[in-house]
């Protein structure tokens, strides 16, 4: 039986290698590192128990990772919230919720009860703009005289594309909010993990490899590939493996790996941060809800669930250069502004830093990426990196790894088609 190597055990390498197991293929996973998970990790802190590298809000448009979750047998991995972005501004103190509304018709835009404070329907309408601007327009170029920028749409631009609006793609915005805010209440429902990203979305998948008898290799550090016109051989870091003339690949590793390993192929593609500050928290919600928006301070997004807040910083490229223990004074001083919590000492806290958390999405950046075909015959590329038409986000990890499993088996196909004309 012809065998697909997936390198990487990363969501997209998992998407990729569940999509194919359940089809029948053989499965080898090799992973670099020592647990899965890659850029989705969780891990244990001794003073704050098992965290996640980094928070992540998905959306009811998140479809591919819906289908994931039913696909590793864990639909429940994700809890819905109530359909309201609420947010806090700490340079006045004022407090609102954006709301949209259930149905396709989006009435919410209407009621000044459900929008931002001071303003007007049509200023909601320069969304819809985005996605005809064309390939080289940066965000702040469309909407920076909008009413709406500072409340909502560098906050939205900087969260969704971890990008300064003043250098991100106005039509990769457009693309995500056309999917989002455009379709309703049901497309623009927040989720979050149920417990945590590893039991939301890796060990299932690896429990549900297990089950179907695809094999995961760990410590199996991929440094070299050895083609011709295709790949006869991979390098790792335990020994050579011969890819025999059936077989495929799929490079499903970080950019910078995958250009180290093919710079012919992938690009060199620049990085953007994301610091995630988690601290021991036992109160309360802030207004009743488990995540809320920040204006006007370097926090942009807390994150509450039992006896842990965590704060978000998108777009972080500066703030990576500080300390840890400058990062986590700032942040907690206004997580005490924004819970009216008294100024004391810094509860047990981690800092982590993601260097490289996504691409930078910038118009150039999107015009580098690559799609998941190459012009070696049985390679494949997966990643949140790849041309998905997604800005880096779980979503656009699961999506690439089914891209690259749909290759795979349909050249399998071919593969059998051509073996039984030769027999017939």
């Amino acid at each position: 039986m012809n065998t697909v190597h997936v390198v990487g055990a990363g969501i997209a390498g998992l998407a990729c290698a569940v999509r194919l197991a359940r089809s029948g293929v053989r499965v080898i996973v090799h992973e670099g590192a020592k647990v899965a998970g890659g850029r989705c990790r969780s891990f244990q802190d001794r003073h704050l128990g098992r965290i996640d590298n980094g928070n992540h809000l998905f959306l009811g448009a998140n479809q591919a990772l819906f289908g994931y979750l039913r696909e590793i047998g864990n639909p429940n991995g994700l809890r819905a919230t109530d359909l309201v972005f609420p947010f806090v501004d700490l340079a006045d103190g004022g407090r609102w919720g954006l709301r949209p509304n259930w149905g396709r018709v989006p009435w919410w835009i209407l009621h000044s009860g459900r929008r931002v404070p001071g303003s007007r329907a049509g200023d909601y309408l320069a969304a819809v703009r985005l996605g005809r601007m064309s390939a080289e327009t940066r965000v702040a170029e469309a909407l920076s005289s909008n009413q709406l920028y500072r409340p909502l749409w560098r906050p939205l631009c900087e969260a969704i594309l971890n990008t300064p609006p003043e250098r991100a793609s106005a039509r990769l915005l457009g693309t995500v909010l056309d999917l989002t805010l455009a379709k309703g209440g049901a497309m623009c429902r927040p989720y979050l993990c149920a417990i945590d990203l590893a039991d939301a979305l890796i060990d299932p998948a690896l429990a549900a490899l297990s089950r179907m008898s695809a094999e995961v290799r760990f410590g199996d550090r991929l440094s070299a590939l050895l083609m011709t016109d295709h790949v006869v051989a991979l390098d790792f870091v335990t020994g050579r493996l011969e890819v025999g003339r059936g077989d495929q690949v799929v490079l499903a590793v970080p950019w910078w790996d995958a250009h180290r390993l093919m710079p012919g192929l992938v690009p060199e593609l620049s990085g953007a941060a994301i610091v995630n500050a988690h601290f021991m928290y036992s109160g309360p919600p802030a207004f009743g809800h488990p995540f809320v928006g920040v204006l006007g301070g370097a926090a942009q997004w807390v994150f509450m669930r039992e006896g842990l807040l965590s704060v978000t910083v998108s777009a972080a490229d500066a703030m990576v250069r500080e300390s840890s223990e400058d990062i986590a004074g700032r942040l907690w001083r206004e997580v005490c502004a924004i819970l009216n919590l008294p100024h004391g000492p810094i509860p047990p806290f981690r800092i982590v830093k993601e260097r490289r958390a996504t691409l930078a999405h910038t118009p150039a950046a999107l015009a580098a990426r690559p799609p998941a075909a190459t012009s070696a015959a049985n390679l494949f590329l997966a990643g949140d990196w790849t041309d998905t038409g997604l800005p880096c986000t779980v979503e656009s990890a699961v999506r690439s790894g089914h891209r690259a499993a749909e290759l795979c088996l349909a050249k399998e196909t071919q593969s059998t088609a051509r073996e039984l004309a030769t027999l017939g």
